[in-house]
């Protein structure tokens, strides 16, 4: 059982997701403290390939108060574990138009060990949004329905 520690709740809304994979993120030790805290923060955070790496940027996890002088910059780059296999394929599908990668959650695997659920994503349009705000608020009311039925 994994504990979520943080949920990018914006990346949900504002993009659709084709595919998600679990890597690992290279962290300092007072950074996974502050993990453990659960200070950690998602949003406007993505993930690019450059020179066969994949970094992380944007991603805001505050310094540990204990550390003292050990602390790193909160929103520096952090680089995310991938085996190559996976890094190449992941690379060609980037090569398509309009596709992004973005962390959904961050959280402890069953292992001890810091995760992000990595998604390749693609923009929604405006009425994207809106199709879906129309679609839960229907499931809402169905479900009330329901409820009152029995």
């Amino acid at each position: 059982m994994s504990k979520i520690v943080a949920s990018n709740h914006k990346g949900y809304r504002d993009y659709a997701v084709i595919e998600s994979l679990e890597c690992g993120i290279e962290l300092k030790g007072s950074e996974v403290k502050s993990v453990r805290q659960g200070k950690v923060n998602l949003n406007d955070s993505f993930a690019r390939l450059e020179a066969g790496e994949l970094i992380l940027y944007n991603t805001h996890i505050s310094p540990y108060t204990e550390a003292s002088y050990m602390n790193v910059e909160p929103t520096r780059k952090r680089r995310l574990l991938l085996h190559r296999n996976q890094l190449e394929k992941l690379e060609g599908r980037l090569t398509q138009k309009g596709l992004t990668l973005i962390p959904l959650k961050v959280y402890f695997n069953d292992r001890g060990f810091v995760k992000i659920e990595l998604a390749l994503c693609k923009g929604k349009k405006l009425y994207d949004k809106r199709d879906d705000i129309k679609r839960r608020e229907t499931d809402i009311a169905m479900r009330r329905a329901l409820r009152r039925r029995r």
